[in-house]
Formats: structure tokens, sequence, C-alpha cells
């Protein structure tokens, strides 16, 4: 009976000179940055006079003569960049065979048919891999290779910081020290290296060892389950397309691609809680009624809502929205509502999608102002809500299904006026009377005639200015980025800011108001509130 794990001890120099090591496309990309880098270096320098110095574990699995590296990958990696700047050292210092022999153990293996050098870690993604190898061919590279945040500028970065330690490490005696260093890698670092025997499950251990340390993301999780349910001949090019889609992410952030993940899934499947995700697509949690996309179905579905939800993302991008879809989405932007976009992924694909955009955009307005849109409930719904609307390929099944979450004119009206709401509300719903539509430009700056801090404001106390603060009627939309000093009382607000007025403010309505308490507050902000009304309850 096969054991799930074969052991054995090993030096670094022994396992790398005996195969080709290759990161599978189901592991993370290298990750470590210059804190993990500065203390893989300082805990190999302190160990160097130590007769031995353990590196961790290592998993692989062999596959085709290579060994597949399922974990382990930060520290060979970071290793090899370490014995390639030792190899260039002692190259320009002359001490030739000393070189040859770390190329030969840890850099380059060698074709005994066709004498050929192939080189001994291989990455998974061919752009990376180019970065990679081209360190260790000319051991030169700009910490400024590839984009911000890319796997190639954390090569090159974790290259250099090691080079420019070893140098400095070198300074009082290269010739013993290089030795010294050769000598310690090849001979007294060592891993503890487990076999798995079964290359199709490594995948599983790769979950499970990753569970300590540097936890996996749920971007990892995915990467991992979707490519390891890919045959192997398709596997390259799922990986690729994979890569292509997370690609668009990377300057959002991981958590921005699996809230996309989440939000496609959401369109054909129902609500999924965020936690649930992984597991929902894996098979292993049970949604009642509810049937995940296998991992082909799963990559077609993100490349088909791809372009239009970048253009949620931000709507000066390029794809299939026309301009008023876009102008729905910037408004929702401005809002910081996301829960909705499964919705409107569903309702883009139905006729008359503009009408049915715009009454999700007047639905969560109205719920902003009314209610609270930010409760699990309300997201469930939604969720729910844009299934229905996949399944009846029309939006209009959501005037009935989300009925309940529509308040009434009246009471919209009432809340306008009277409840105190956050600046980015307000600057919304303000713009939105001064421009007469749902979808205002983001012009001006939003105002509060009267600050908040300002407690000494003549004909208002501070109980009145701490209720009507932050209410519409004590807003006003400028030119001015910043308030002027002199506009510390309603004279000379009158005097310093309302001529900065955008061209649409009420200013001849306030130029009318003698003085500013609680009782012009309220006044203009029914006036305010009744004109809201009208725009967002046509």
């Amino acid at each position: 009976m096969q054991t799930p794990l074969n052991a054995s001890a090993s030096t670094a120099g022994a396992l790398l000179s005996g195969s080709i090591f290759e990161v599978p496309q189901f592991q993370r990309e290298y990750s470590w940055e210059e804190d993990e880098v500065e203390e893989f270096w300082n805990d190999l320098s302190n160990g160097l006079d130590s007769d031995s110095y353990f590196l961790g574990l290592v998993i692989l699995t062999e596959e085709v003569g290579r060994k597949h590296v399922v974990d382990g990958q930060q520290r060979l990696i970071t290793l090899s960049l370490l014995a390639n700047a030792i190899y260039f050292e002692a190259h320009a210092r002359g001490r030739t065979a000393l070189a040859d022999r770390i190329r030969a153990d840890f850099l380059k293996s060698i074709d005994y048919d066709s004498d050929e050098t192939n080189p001994r870690v291989v990455l998974s993604d061919e752009s990376d891999n180019r970065t990679f190898q081209a360190i260790l061919e000319t051991g030169e590279v700009s910490d400024e290779e590839g984009d911000e945040g890319s796997v190639s500028r954390r090569l090159a970065q974790s290259y250099n910081f090691l080079k420019t330690k070893l140098q400095e490490d070198l300074t009082s005696d290269p010739f013993r020290r290089l030795g010294k260093w050769t000598e310690f890698l090849t001979h007294r670092v060592y891993f503890a290296v487990f076999i798995h025997p079964d290359p199709s499950s490594a995948y599983q251990v790769y979950e499970v060892i990753n569970t300590r340390g540097k936890e996996l993301t749920t971007a990892d999780l995915l990467k991992n389950y979707v490519l390891s349910q890919t045959p192997p001949p398709q596997r390259k090019a799922r990986y690729r397309e994979w890569q292509r889609i997370s690609g668009q992410f990377l300057q959002d952030s991981s958590s921005t691609f699996v809230q996309y993940i989440r939000h496609s899934v959401t369109v054909q499947s129902g609500h999924i809680l965020p936690k649930d995700l992984f597991g929902f697509l894996a098979n292993r949690v049970k949604h009642q009624g509810k049937k995940p996309p296998n991992p082909d179905e799963l990559v077609r579905l993100l490349k088909r809502y791809l372009p239009l939800y970048l253009q949620m993302i931000d709507p000066t991008s390029a794809g299939p929205a026309d301009l008023e879809a876009l102008k729905v989405f910037s408004a929702l932007n401005a809002l910081s509502v996301i829960a909705v976009r499964p919705i409107l992924l569903a309702v883009a694909n139905t006729k008359d999608p503009l009408e049915g955009m715009e009454y999700i955009l007047r639905l969560v307005v109205r719920r902003i102002v009314v209610g609270n849109l930010g409760t699990g409930n309300v997201e469930r719904r939604f969720g729910e809500a844009a299934r229905k609307v996949y399944e009846a390929k029309t939006w209009t099944v959501l005037v009935d299904d989300l009925k309940d979450l529509n308040p009434s004119k009246e009471e919209f009206v009432n809340q306008v006026e009277r409840r105190s709401f956050n600046k980015a509300v307000l600057g919304f719903l303000r713009r939105s009377v001064l421009a007469a539509t749902i979808t205002p430009d983001n012009f001006g700056v939003l105002h509060f005639v009267r600050p908040r801090s300002n407690a000494e404001w003549e004909g208002m106390s501070e109980e009145d200015g701490a209720f009507w603060g932050a209410t519409i009627g004590n807003t006003f939309v400028a030119d001015l980025e910043r308030r002027p000093k002199g506009a510390a009382d309603w004279e000379g607000f009158k005097q310093h800011m309302l001529p900065h007025a955008v061209p649409t403010e009420w200013r001849s309505r306030l130029k009318r108001i003698q003085d500013w308490d609680a009782a012009a507050v309220e006044a203009l902000g029914k006036e305010l509130a009744k004109a809201a009304g009208k725009i967002w309850y046509p």
C-alpha cells in the first residue's frame, strides 16, 4: 500500500541539482516583498556558521520528468535568486570553479545528449518566467521591471535587494566569504521534502498546507480549484484565460476580482454570501435549489460579463454600455453602491435595458433616503432579483419583486427635508435637483452654509445646528474648493461664497433670506425636497 507522502531530508544543493522544478499554474504567484526577503536574508546570514540550517517544508509532485512545487515556491525562487547573485559575484571575482559549481547545482541543468542547459526552476506564467530567466542569464534587472505590483516587479526587487546585501557582506573578505556562502547553501541548508504520489490531487494538498502562514485568498483558492479541474492538455490555455481576466483587477486588488466572480455567479445562481463563494463553486457548501456553474461555465461567465463590469467600476473605460447607462454607473459609484451590480448585469441582456437600470437607480436612491440600503437582507433580495431577471429575460419582474423596498413619494420627500445624510449622499441629491436629472455630473463642491463646527453662528443655536447641520437645506454647491475665512457668518457667506455658486444653484432664492437660522434651513429644505420628489418620482 502506497503511503500518502514519502518524506526525506535533503540539502538545498542535493535537492536542486537533482531535477528541474516547475511552479504549477494553481499556485499563487511569487508574492514576497522586501520584508519577507529581508527576513529570509537575515535568517540565512545569521545561520552561516551553523552546522545545519533548516529552511522548511517543500511538497512536490512529479509529472513528465519534472518536479512540480506544491508548497515552497517562495523559498525556492528566493534561494535561486540568492544563488544567482553568488554566481555572478564569484564569476566577476575570478572564482570560476566556484561559480560553475553554483550554476550547476542551483541554476542550470545539463542535457547530456545535446549538451544544452535548462533552468533548474521554471515559473508557470510566461511573462514572469521570462523576467526570472533573464535575471539568471544576465545578473542584471531594473527595479522598474514590469508593472507596479506585478510578479516581475517583485522578482526584480527581490533580486536587487539580495545582490546588494551580498555585496555588503563580501566587503571584508570577498574570496573567503564567497566560498563560505557556497558551501553553506550547498551542504548545510536543509529542506524537509515530501513527494506526493498523486499529481491529480496536488491542488488539495496545496489548499490544506496553505491554511498555515500567509492565508490563501479566495482568489487563490478559486484559481487553484478551476485549474485543478481542467484536463492537463487544456491547463495552460485555461491559466492564460484566468490571468487575462484577473489581470483586469490588479489596480483594485484581488478582493475586487473575487467580488466580480461572486456578482457574475449571482446572476444565474442567486445570492451567495462572500464567505460561501469558494465552497459553493467547489461543491463543498450546498445551497438549496442552487447549482453552481462548473469550471468551464464559470470561465465563460467571467469572460461574458467582464467588459460591462469593468465599465461599472470605471465608467470612463471602453465597453458595450452606451452613454446613458454609463451615467447610471457613475451615479451608483457616487453613492458607493455595489450590491446592485448583479441586477445590472442581468438587466443589460433584457429589452429596454436602460429603462431597467434607471429603475434600479431610482429604487436605490429612494431606499437610501427612506430606509437602509446596506443590510444583508437587502443585498440578498437584490441577488435573488438578479436571478429572476436572468430567468424571465425581462427587467419588469423587479417592479413586483422589490415592491416592498420602494417607499412612497410622500415618505421620500419628508425624509429628504429633515433627515441628516453624509456628504456623498447630500452632494448627489443636491446636484440631482440643480441639474434636474437622476444622473447628474459631479460638478462643484458641496458646502454647508452654516458649518457644523461653528457653534458661534448668529441666529442658530448649537442644538439647532446639530439637528439641521447635515440636512439638504443647509447645503450649497460652489466652484470653491475651500471655504474663505470671511464666510464665518451669514453676511460673510453671502459676500464671499454666494458669488461662487455654480450656474444652476438657487442663488436668487438664497439672496432673499435675511437670517440663516433653523427656520430658513427648514424652509429651503422643504423646497429642495419637493423638487427632488419631482425628479425621483416622475
